[in-house]
């Protein structure tokens, strides 16, 4: 650990990363109660909230990937938060004025810019650190985000009820702007240009030279595959939990939230393993290990009727995911070249969602045909296979090789 904590770079950014994961949940906390007073506890309202999340990822992943692929990334995301800081006080003004529903405008700018932001940073992090200390970097970003799904709502919740909308709007102004000032400080060599940041080819050139690269290398394709599995499965029972819980355990509804920190626990927990033991286990065991036992926990999750054997379930699946997505985040780092990330995760991130609200889409139906345990049987098989087939990845410690295959060019460009 020492030496992730000695490097400059990588410490601002985790200091940046904590003040965004606060103002983050800060927002939605906040956003949440405010429109749900304002519009009289309206579902449409409420809803329209989800889809202006979600939609940028679809309309800007990709773009917002080729873009921070050709900017520099030190500067992309102190403008990120430059521009989250000032759409934040204009809304401040806005809702003075009395049109609460520009808080809305909120949620949208965020949305967008991260999709700026997030390859950016982890450009940074290929640039600063050496491949060998890239899996405890990623366990260390895992711990965080665990973290702050266990205390985020609660440190949102607490600060809107207490002291109101104004106080957190002015709150996230504190943060972006303290995260810009942290930014600023990162070392000059981790914001040269990108090698394609210079070269003539067109914004469609580049992003079809994204496409081929994914389609020539054939980790990509089987991560892509993993990808798609682990999230149509999550998407299957994310929407049942609470049917578990309230049918199968016969609980009230409000025990859903200790499952649910039952989990962020075990994600919290498996993410500081993943970081003392990284680079010592073989990345595909711990992948392997972790969806599969996501396959077989949830065999037993539908079939339990014991709260004590649920609840242990979802706390070593934490545990085990937590170590399975850091395995994933650092193949993608390590043997990924720096010129393709932001176009890969702008590939990826919207087919992970994607995937994810097909399933969530198709499982009331899914359900009322069958039942709740053909559902959880089916999103566990998922989970299994997706195991098997991640044996498959060619974990290997040189980076993936662009390769110059013209019928492949042809495929993708026609894709």
């Amino acid at each position: 650990m020492k030496h992730l904590f000695g490097n400059r770079a990588f410490v601002l950014l985790m200091v940046s990363d904590f003040m965004q994961n606060i103002g983050i949940w800060i927002r939605n906390m906040a956003l949440l109660f405010f429109i749900m007073e304002q519009s009289n506890h309206d579902p449409v309202a409420v809803s329209l909230l989800t889809v202006i999340e979600y939609a940028p990822i679809f309309v800007i992943s990709m773009i917002g990937g080729v873009l921070a692929d050709r900017w520099r990334p030190k500067r992309t995301m102190i403008w990120g938060d430059i521009l989250s800081f000032f759409s934040i006080l204009l809304i401040l003004f806005v809702v003075y004025a009395g049109y609460w529903q520009a808080v809305f405008a909120v949620t949208l700018v965020s949305a967008v810019v991260s999709q700026f932001s997030q390859p950016s940073s982890m450009k940074i992090i290929k640039r600063c650190l050496p491949d060998e200390h890239v899996p405890a970097a990623t366990a260390l970003s895992q711990t965080s985000m665990s973290l702050f799904i266990i205390l985020g709502p609660m440190v949102g919740t607490t600060i809107y009820q207490a002291f109101g909308l104004q106080a957190s709007l002015i709150s996230l102004l504190v943060l972006f702007g303290a995260s810009a000032i942290a930014l600023a400080f990162l070392p000059s060599s981790v914001d040269k240009p990108s090698e394609n940041s210079e070269s003539a080819g067109s914004f469609v050139k580049d992003m079809k030279a994204g496409f081929t690269y994914i389609a020539s290398s054939r980790l990509l394709k089987v991560l892509l595959v993993v990808y798609v599995l682990l999230a149509l499965g999550s998407g299957l029972v994310q929407p049942l939990d609470i049917f578990v819980i309230t049918e199968r355990l016969q609980l009230d509804m409000s025990s859903v939230q200790w499952f649910t920190a039952l989990e962020g626990l075990g994600m919290l927990i498996g993410g500081v393993i993943a970081a003392v033991i990284a680079g010592k286990v073989k990345g595909s065991y711990l992948l392997f290990a972790g969806l599969a036992f996501l396959g077989l926990s949830t065999f037993v999750e539908v079939l339990s009727q014991w709260p004590v054997l649920t609840g242990s379930m979802r706390f070593v699946t934490g545990v085990l995911m937590a170590m399975a997505q850091t395995v994933l985040m650092a193949v993608m780092m390590q043997q990924v070249e720096e010129k393709f990330i932001g176009r890969l995760n702008g590939v990826m991130t919207p087919i992970f969602t994607g995937m994810l609200l097909i399933g969530s889409g198709l499982t009331g139906w899914y359900m009322s045909a069958t039942s709740i345990v053909v559902v959880y049987f089916t999103a566990g098989a998922l989970f299994l296979l997706s195991s098997f087939i991640s044996m498959k990845l060619p974990i290997a410690k040189v980076p993936v090789q662009e390769t110059e295959a013209p019928v492949r060019v042809e495929t993708a460009a026609k894709a």
